[in-house]
């Protein structure tokens, strides 16, 4: 048991969802060891934020010099996907367009409780890693790319 290639499939999937997958395939892991590293490593990330969240945006405000633009492309998503369907379309959509830490930051700033953030996150990760994982496990001739 090589533990370097889980951790390498946990941390590559805490920074991109889909990175759990792909890393899984190219250290030759089967899909149902991809897809649990993946899952431990988006949890990773969640943790990590929400744990970390309030303190890293009260940083983040003491840092910056001028006031935050506060209506982007990006915080018009925000506001829609949360006013649209709050807590349950930031877990679902978190693996799809946000990365973990993005879906996790965006579910703080909304001060959504931290048991609820672990529990949809850990709904959609498992979800979301069994389909990518199986997805890219079935993609002709992507294992032999790594063979």
């Amino acid at each position: 048991m090589d533990v370097a290639k889980y951790i390498t499939v946990i941390l590559a999937s805490a920074l991109k969802f889909i990175g759990g997958p792909l890393t899984g395939i190219a250290m030759g892991l089967s899909w149902i060891q991809t897809a649990v590293c993946t899952v431990a490593g988006m949890m990773l990330a969640v943790v990590a934020v929400a744990f970390a969240g309030e303190m890293l945006r009260q940083l983040s405000q003491r840092i910056s010099k001028k006031p935050p633009r506060r209506f982007n492309r990006r915080t018009r998503m925000a506001v829609k996907i949360w006013k649209r369907s709050g807590m349950l379309g930031i877990a679902l959509l978190t693996p799809l367009i946000l990365t973990p830490i993005g879906g996790t930051v965006l579910a703080v700033s909304y001060r959504v409780h931290r048991g609820q953030i672990f529990l949809y996150m850990l709904i959609s990760a498992v979800f979301w890693s069994v389909v990518f994982t199986l997805a890219t496990y079935n993609i002709p001739g992507l294992q032999e790319l790594f063979d």
